[in-house]
């Protein structure tokens, strides 16, 4: 994480917290059956209880599958700049309780491999009100040491 990313706002409240300098994605655990949801939730989305409670995910998992985006999509839904940079979207799973979707350092489809170590890094976007923010991405831990 950059020092700039930590002086910028979050992409949306809640969604990571810092822990010291290193970015901690935050979920939920239901206290009735122990499924773990991301982002956090209010009730389970498996037994629907409301008894949840929040939850730190694993740092650091693996790359279960990803995908590239190689041109620029149609807006809306898109909000990012004119000028597009090809990116790559994974799932990882962390901490063998739960895959997160998220965006990928490395867009490089020759650079990714299913199975490869991934971490928790953070990213600086441009929020839809056009202003910097920070959100959650994925790093192959070779590319961060």
């Amino acid at each position: 994480m950059t020092e700039t990313t930590t002086r910028l706002r979050p992409i949306v409240d809640g969604l990571f917290e810092l822990d010291g300098e290193q970015l901690v994605l935050a979920g939920s655990r239901c206290t009735s059956c122990g499924t773990v949801a991301f982002p956090s939730q209010g009730s389970c989305p498996r037994c629907t209880s409301d008894t949840v409670e929040r939850h730190l995910l694993a740092r650091t998992g693996t790359l279960w599958t990803w995908t590239t985006q190689g041109f620029r999509p149609k807006s809306p839904p898109y909000t990012g700049p004119e000028e597009f940079s090809p990116y790559a979207v994974g799932y990882v799973e962390l901490g063998g309780e739960i895959r997160v979707e998220g965006r990928l350092t490395e867009a490089d489809p020759r650079r990714l491999r299913i199975g490869m170590p991934m971490r928790v890094t953070s990213l600086a976007v441009t929020g839809t009100d056009g202003e910097p923010r920070v959100t959650y991405a994925f790093e192959a831990v070779e590319a961060a040491e």
